[in-house]
């Protein structure tokens, strides 16, 4: 088996008036704007084309026997077409859908039912395939960008071909050979068009691999930080079907792979060609049990005439655990199979090696002890992350005598001089060393320097000064490097969640709270305070309910912010008891019960936010004085 080694560095509404635009659909009157669970963009213009030319198309897809789509999926993408035909595009929210199309009642919260963004993929995959099969020639193209529910409406420039296919094209099927390959032979034409394609799709994906295995290895990796940290095996992906289809797709997707994790810290990446032979399993964990590695990754593709599907699982070396395993089942669509097996790579890859991914929690669990030279250092940096999710006091103090042990005795440690960095930064914005702020921020601005001076492209250095830039009050300066994080790894929901979180703080929630709901989507335990904005936002707006209950949702985590915003959101409403048990819990948060609106100003919000929080919390304990 041969190992190589990868460098793994990875409008306020606080007024109290709003205008509610209204929808009509099917007999219901809706308000839209509520929830909006995913990232709105611009409203879709229709350029080039009248809409009784779209709604000629649509007609066009719904009734063709090449559109797979079901009774309900049909329904919401005439819903979608006709408000965005009739200007509301901008109305096109996933509650608004719910309601309208699937039949979901006023109470439908689009967190805890995630059906229109499951039929959303589903539509979006069955328009593809209309129009690979039966629209390829089609003058306008209807379709959902990922990320929205507003339909795009697209003038193609298609000449007509004189005669039919069937007269340009021999009709030709697929026979088996005796590899599995197949030759073409009368008897289909579709078949060659998808064989072409398919054919042109893997080329692609052989580009990547061959790129991906030509990467430098090591790179920004000191030698002592790369013995530190648990070693993570790639192993190829295995093709469960027969022919070259499956072969190339395996190729690409473990290569893919590969070059996501690349992007994430906190672990060292080897990729392996397997010997002929040996069992697929085994070998690769006695392996890695030999050279000290934590987990084994290990991935199959199998493909039929419609369906590709994935399937991985990380598996711990030391116990031969399987601590995570999912399969992916996507169409086998010739026109987008590089981007799907693009996507797939990235959704793993946000999986596995995201801060709260299945390789830290294992490790946090204590299932396993790989064998790294000094796992003390590492294990600190582990706590330190456990603390961030929640900010507790008590988790604080432990953590931080241990970050400054560790670089005592380990200076060269990138990751633990940028996590110490952070929380320097936490002890002056959350009030844990008194009135000590100013002494706090200059420390951690020494510490996160001295991570980056270590390693230059470190991304928790990186992430840390960018948080340093916010808590002293450079926020242009902080959202435009956290904006260049996440250009850099797109795949990482924290840096997605720190940018969503410092544009709402600011006021821009407009555009921060839909990133926030990205971040929540993609991680699989997320921390408290990727909601906290959330719930500020639905407060502001005057929807006090759907505030309360994502500030329920936070307050798992045991958080102060929470019980503030359980306590502002219960006195809107009316709800005393449910007041007097916020503001209990809220008095165990010094300084953010003492001094509220002095904790919110560290934190850099916004003043009118700061204003309606305090007002509230204010009519919160005259409620129950009464």
């Amino acid at each position: 088996m041969l190992l190589q080694q990868h460098g793994s560095d990875a409008t306020l509404h606080a007024n109290s008036r709003r205008v509610v635009h209204r929808v009509t659909y099917n007999g219901l009157t809706l308000p839209s704007g509520r929830d909006a669970d995913l990232p709105e963009t611009s409203r879709r213009k229709v350029e080039g084309m009248s809409p009784e030319s779209v709604r000629a198309q649509l007609e066009q897809i719904c009734s063709s026997p090449h559109f797979q789509a079901s009774e309900k999926r049909r329904r919401f993408l005439r819903f979608i077409v006709e408000e965005t035909l009739s200007g509301h595009g901008n109305s096109l929210k996933g509650y608004t859908i719910a309601l309208a199309v699937f039949g979901r009642e006023a109470s439908f919260d689009p967190q805890a039912d995630p059906v229109v963004r499951l039929e959303a993929r589903r539509l979006r995959r069955d328009l593809d395939s209309y129009y690979v099969d039966a629209g390829p020639n089609d003058a306008i193209r209807i379709s959902i960008p990922k990320g929205s529910y507003i339909p795009n409406f697209e003038q193609r420039n298609v000449a007509p071909i004189a005669g039919s296919a069937d007269a340009l094209v021999p009709e030709l099927r697929a026979v088996p050979t005796h590899d599995g390959v197949g030759v073409a032979e009368p008897g289909g034409h579709s078949a060659v068009f998808r064989r072409l394609s398919i054919c042109a799709a893997l080329v692609a994906a052989v580009a990547v691999g061959m790129a991906v295995w030509m990467m430098p290895f090591g790179t920004d990796r000191s030698p002592l930080g790369s013995m530190r940290e648990p070693g993570v095996l790639v192993m190829p992906f295995e093709p469960l079907s027969s022919g070259e289809s499956a072969r190339y797709l395996a190729i690409g997707m473990g290569q893919e792979l590969i070059a996501n994790l690349f992007h994430f810290s906190g672990f060292r990446l080897y990729t392996s060609s397997a010997l002929p032979n040996e069992d697929p399993r085994q070998a690769p964990l006695q392996v890695a049990r030999d050279r000290g590695f934590a987990y084994v990754v290990f991935g199959s593709v199998q493909t039929d005439s419609d369906e590709v599907r994935v399937t991985i699982s990380v598996v711990n070396a030391t116990s031969s655990a399987i601590v995570w395993t999912k399969s992916y089942g996507r169409p086998l669509d010739p026109q987008s199979l590089v981007s799907t097996q693009k996507n797939l790579a990235d959704e793993i890859a946000e999986v596995i090696g995201q801060p709260y991914g299945v390789v830290r929690t294992d490790m946090s669990s204590g299932s396993s002890t790989p064998a790294v030279s000094n796992m003390e250092s590492y294990a600190c940096v582990l706590r330190a992350y456990g603390y961030r999710r929640t900010f507790l006091r008590a988790e604080f103090d432990p953590a931080m005598r241990c970050l400054e042990q560790t670089v005592q005795r380990d200076p060269g440690y990138s990751d633990a001089w940028a996590m110490l960095g952070w929380l320097h930064l936490d002890a002056g914005r959350l009030g844990f060393a008194g009135d000590d702020r100013q002494s706090q921020y200059a420390k951690a601005q020494e510490a996160i320097s001295n991570a980056l001076r270590l390693q230059p492209k470190n991304s928790l250095g990186l992430k840390a000064m960018a948080a340093s830039y916010h808590f002293t009050g450079r926020y242009e300066e902080s959202v435009r490097l956290t904006r260049h994080l996440v250009d850099l790894n797109p795949n990482d929901p924290e840096i997605l969640a720190q940018l969503g979180w410092r544009l709402s703080v600011r006021g821009n929630f407009e555009e921060g709270v839909p990133i926030l709901k990205r971040a929540i989507d993609r991680t699989l335990n997320p921390p408290n305070w990727y909601f906290h904005f959330i719930a500020v936002d639905l407060y502001l707006k005057g929807e006090w309910e759907q505030a309360r209950r994502i500030a329920e949702r936070a307050a798992l985590g045991d958080s102060g912010f929470s019980q503030l915003m359980l306590a502002v959101s219960d006195a809107q409403l009316g709800d005393r008891e449910g007041t007097r048990q916020a503001l209990e819990k809220l008095a165990r948060y010094d300084p953010l019960a003492r001094d509220t609106e002095g904790f919110l100003r560290r934190q850099g919000v916004a003043d009118p936010t700061v204003g309606a929080l305090v007002a509230g919390l204010e009519k919160a304990r005259a409620s129950i004085a009464r």
